[in-house]
């Protein structure tokens, strides 16, 4: 029998003694099975940069027809929701302290009578600005609303307003707007990364603490047969994490899949070796299950959320942290993620995130091997 053919069987034989301990452990399933479609449930439909139903409030000096019918185009849609009126300015910040309104539409007397004398006529906004993500985008919206207003307004007062300049735009890969589009690529691989390094980080610390360790010890497997012999099964309990939670995304929130999946397959299988081994590597060095799960937590949820470009674009963050997001791998199958599934990407574009998602995987498993040893701490 050849070196290759026994480093196989080993393999092999550990591989299958790891998966039993995964079918019999059921928390251990429900962890890589259940979880993942529980966060993407929660973040999925609790998190959303959409801006819609802002609490208005109006206040109408003028009481006239067409003073209510500027009223009324704000709230007509679903942009923005009628909150109450009231008689002043005064009023308007008491109802900004109990969060009961976010802006207010305040119409100066003579509104209708300055209309029809062509006047510019100055209609108020007023703003809650604590809530800025939300206020800035209705103030977007208001403005757009309120330039369809004044061009209606000077139509029926007919006066010519020909703009020398007609703008059009053409909004792609998601013409609606929608931010589950946005955000659901970037929870794929945020849950998959905290999912895949808790997974193994539990595993030879697990070992580590019920002395188990010591028999591997008595027989002649390797450093690395154990390393790719304990890697194997969850690398195809995280396999079925990606289907899974691509398909959830596609049915749940409408995901398309408009590239090729091929680059997709290649991108999601070196991301998860490489969380796989981080988690192998943190349970490695640890040998304890809570300092591993501590650490797995951490190294994983905080730079795959706030690094990786999931929420925040990385060249809005200050130089040194796009330093360190630069070893991020979340960073990259986001961008594979969005690319491929939002606008048709393929092999030419990705060549540098598979390639860096490639290097993290072989780092993690080196480094694995490397600090694995053969004797008891």
């Amino acid at each position: 029998m050849t070196r290759a053919e026994r480093f196989v069987r080993r393999v092999a034989a550990l591989a299958s003694k790891e998966a039993t301990h995964i079918r019999r452990d059921v928390r251990m399933l429900y962890m890589a099975l259940g979880m993942p479609v529980l966060l993407l449930v929660l973040f999925g439909y609790g998190v959303s940069f959409d801006v819609d139903h802002v609490p208005l409030l109006v206040v109408d000096h003028d009481q006239t027809a067409a003073s209510r019918e500027l009223a009324q185009r704000f709230v007509a849609s679903d942009d923005f929701r009628l909150a109450g009126r009231v008689e002043s300015e005064e009023e308007v910040a008491a109802w900004f302290r109990r969060f009961d309104a976010a802006m207010a539409l305040v119409i100066p007397a003579g509104y209708s009578r300055g209309l029809g004398r062509g006047e510019t006529i100055p209609v108020q906004l007023l703003v809650d600005g604590s809530d800025s993500s939300t206020t800035g985008t209705a103030m977007a919206m208001a403005e757009a609303i309120g330039r369809a207003a004044n061009l209606r307004a000077a139509a029926t007062a007919g006066r010519a307003l020909a703009p020398p300049l007609t703008v059009t735009t053409w909004t792609r890969f998601n013409p609606q707007g929608r931010s589950a589009l946005f955000l659901v690529p970037g929870l794929v691989a945020y849950i998959l990364a905290i999912v895949a390094v808790m997974l193994t980080a539990l595993t030879v610390a697990r070992e580590w603490e019920r002395g188990s360790m010591e028999q591997l010890f008595a027989t002649p497997v390797g450093r690395l047969d154990i390393i790719v012999g304990k890697l194997l099964p969850y690398l195809v309990i995280g396999s079925l994490q990606v289907l899974m939670v691509l398909a959830l995304g596609a049915w749940m929130f409408d995901v398309p899949a408009r590239g090729n999946l091929l680059v997709l397959a290649a991108a999601a299988l070196l991301f998860m070796l490489g969380m796989l081994g981080q988690g192998l590597l943190i349970s490695v060095v640890t040998k304890n299950q809570m300092v591993a799960t501590q650490a797995a937590t951490l190294s994983s949820m905080l730079p795959s959320m706030l690094l990786s470009g999931f929420l925040f674009p990385v060249e809005n963050m200050p130089v040194p942290l796009q330093w360190v997001s630069a070893i991020v791998p979340a960073r990259y199958f986001i961008e594979v993620l969005r690319g491929v599934l939002l606008k048709g990407t393929s092999w030419a574009v990705h060549g540098f995130d598979l390639g860096m998602l490639a290097a993290f995987a072989v780092v993690m498993v080196a480094l694995s091997t490397a600090k694995f040893e053969r004797r008891i701490a």
